[in-house]
C-alpha cells in the first residue's frame, strides 16, 4: 500500500501556478526569445529567479548547473539553454522525491500532519483524507490540536462534509491520548489510513515541538510501523516559511511537504527552494480552494506548467 498517494492532476498543478507563470516565467520565456547567450541573459535570469522566490542559494546553482550544461552540450541558441534550464530545474526538484516505502508493514497508514496555525493544515488535511476516499481508501481522522478549540471544531465539520469519522476530544486534553484513540479506532474498524492534525507550532514553542514527539512515541509504543510526517507549508509566506520549515526539520523528522495555498503567490518559485534547501520531497501542492484543490507533485509537469508548456491529462 502507497504511503503517501500518487495521484497526479496536471491540469491542477497548471492552476495553481497561473500568477507564478503569468508574472515571472512568462519574462523569463521571452527573455531566452530576445537575448543572446551572454552575461547580461544570465544576471536578467538570476533576478527574475529570485523574484519569483527561488532564493538566492538555489538560483546560483541552478545557473551553475546551466551554465555547465551549456558549455559540455556545446549548446548555442538561447532556446537550446532554455530546455537545459528547464532540465536543471526538473533535475533539481527530482533530486529530493525518493520517499522511503515500507510496503510490507499492516495497515493503517498513519500520518501526522504538522506546520503553524494558519498554514492552512487543517484544510489540507481535509483535501488529502478526501483524495484517500476517492481513491477507495477507508480514513479516520484524529484531532490531536487540542491547543485549540477551534481547530477541534473545524475538523470535525471537514469529516462530516467528507464522510470520515473524526475522534476528538475535549481542549486542552492529551494530543498523546487523541492518538491513540484513533490508531485504535483505525484498527477496530480496519481503517486504511490514519491521518493526526497536531497543534500549529512555533519554533519559539519547545513545548508544542515536544508534544509531536511523545505523540509518536505513544504510536510506536501501538506499533504502529507506517508513520510518516507531513509538514504543511503555506506558499504565500515565502522565504519566510522556509525559515519556520527548518525550526520543524530540526526538531522533527519530517517525510515531506504539502506545500498549501500555492494558486494564491505569484511566487511559487519557493518550491525549488523548498526541495533544494530542506532536502525534502514536496508531495502534494494545494491548487485552490475546493476540497479537490490538491495535487500530487510531480517534478516534470510542475516545471512544465511552470513555463506553460503543453500539459498531459493523466
Amino acid at each position: 500500500m502507497m504511503r503517501f498517494l500518487k495521484k497526479l492532476r496536471p491540469e491542477k498543478t497548471s492552476q495553481a501556478v497561473t500568477k507564478t507563470r503569468e508574472t515571472w516565467f512568462s519574462q523569463v520565456t521571452s527573455l531566452f526569445k530576445s537575448s543572446a547567450l551572454n552575461d547580461d541573459l544570465w544576471d536578467q535570469l538570476e533576478e527574475l529567479l529570485i523574484l519569483a522566490d527561488v532564493g538566492v542559494a538555489t538560483t546560483l546553482k541552478l545557473l551553475d548547473g546551466l551554465k555547465t550544461r551549456v558549455k559540455e552540450q556545446k549548446l548555442s541558441t538561447p532556446e537550446q539553454a532554455l530546455g537545459a534550464l528547464k532540465d536543471e530545474m526538473v533535475a533539481l526538484l527530482s533530486a529530493s522525491q525518493a520517499v522511503k516505502d515500507n510496503d510490507g508493514a499492516a495497515p493503517p497508514i498513519v500520518l501526522l500532519v504538522v506546520g503553524v496555525n494558519g498554514s492552512g493544515k487543517t484544510t489540507s488535511i481535509a483535501k488529502l483524507a478526501n483524495l484517500y476516499k476517492e481513491s477507495g481508501k477507508s480514513v479516520i481522522l484524529g484531532a490531536a490540536d487540542t491547543f485549540r478549540a477551534a481547530a477541534i471544531d473545524q475538523l470535525q465539520v471537514w469529516g462530516s462534509r467528507i464522510g470520515v469519522d473524526v475522534i476528538a476530544h475535549t481542549q486542552g486534553a492529551d494530543p498523546g491520548a487523541v492518538a491513540f484513540d484513533t490508531f485504535q479506532a483505525a484498527k477496530a474498524r480496519g481503517s486504511d489510513v490514519v491521518i493526526i492534525d497536531t497543534a500549529g507550532r512555533l519554533h519559539t514553542k519547545s513545548n508544542l515541538m515536544e508534544e509531536i514527539k511523545k505523540v509518536q512515541r505513544v504510536l510506536t509504543r501501538q506499533e504502529a510501523g507506517t508513520q510518516r510526517v507531513l509538514l504543511v507549508l503555506d506558499s504565500t509566506t515565502g522565504q519566510n516559511g522556509l525559515h519556520q520549515a527548518r525550526a520543524f526539520t530540526e526538531a522533527v523528522h519530517c517525510d515531506g511537504v504539502m506545500l498549501s495555498k500555492l494558486d494564491g503567490t505569484a511566487k511559487g518559485g519557493i518550491v525549488l527552494a523548498v526541495a533544494d534547501e530542506l532536502k525534502l520531497p514536496v508531495l502534494y501542492i494545494g491548487t485552490g480552494e475546493q476540497l479537490d484543490d490538491i495535487a500530487s507533485f510531480d517534478a516534470r509537469s510542475f516545471v512544465g506548467a511552470l513555463f506553460g508548456d503543453q500539459v498531459v491529462r493523466q
